[in-house]
């Protein structure tokens, strides 16, 4: 009789290729839980906590170290030693008194950026969806996984950013997506880039491209759905030193 389901075990070499792991160092990797995001974008907490953070030697250190609830993502305590954690997510470590921000980085990578103040209590999220349900309500789908009602004559559009607080979800800004914006590149060859939208191509569909003039002057092409406001006429979040 053939296997049914998905498998729950991984060997290393089919990890994803910016999870910070010694490929030959054993053979099996911990997987990912269902969650907000999917696999190929998110790092598990025991990987979070013991190869990019090294708050942990080995996977069972990250583990207690989760389920004494001792780190909190968006602003709850996660429990689960496989929780996926990915793009825009607050991480915090109450303990160690340090938070940090998921970000795209370089070559296909997740990279942690130190924030602190009033950063740690909310993060941008973008509208990647809209349903419309019964009494006059519009359900924004996020990038993250999370729905949010609100009312029908709501502006908010698809690609639009909204700062929330976490993790009480609250709208506290709208950011509409157009030319002018401070952006992040999210995707493809120019992932981690960041710089200002100067103008959008005329392809239709998820073809669409847009041009971006990079902080170091050079413009680029990339497709709109890998392109991420941050801001609308200076960046709402801080950035690393290096971009």
């Amino acid at each position: 009789m053939g296997r049914k389901g998905p498998t729950r075990h991984m060997k290393r070499q089919q990890a994803p290729t910016f999870w910070t792991i010694k490929r030959k160092a054993n053979v099996w990797s911990i997987n990912t839980s269902p969650g907000p995001h999917n696999f190929g974008t998110s790092i598990p907490v025991t990987i979070l906590l013991r190869d990019m953070l090294n708050y942990a030697t080995t996977r069972r250190e990250a583990t207690m170290i989760a389920k004494q609830g001792k780190i909190k993502i968006d602003g709850k305590p996660r429990l689960d030693e496989k929780f996926p954690v990915g793009l825009m997510d607050v991480i915090t470590l109450p303990d160690a008194g340090e938070s940090y921000r998921i970000l795209p980085a370089k070559g296909g990578r997740l990279a942690l950026h130190k924030i602190k103040g009033d950063e740690i209590g909310f993060k941008l999220c973008r509208i990647i969806g809209k349903t419309t349900l019964r009494n006059n309500v519009t359900q924004l789908r996020l990038h993250d996984g999370r729905t949010l009602n609100v009312s029908m004559e709501s502006p908010y559009k698809v690609n639009d950013v909204l700062k929330i607080k976490v993790p009480s979800q609250e709208i506290v800004e709208h950011v509409s997506f157009k030319d002018q914006l401070p952006i992040v590149i999210t995707g493809g060859r120019s992932q981690g880039e960041t710089g200002m939208i100067i103008g959008f191509g005329d392809e239709p569909g998820w073809k669409k491209t847009a041009t971006v003039r990079t902080s170091s002057g050079e413009d680029i092409r990339t497709l709109t759905k890998y392109v991420f406001p941050i801001g609308t006429t200076q960046p709402l979040i801080s950035l690393p030193e290096n971009q």
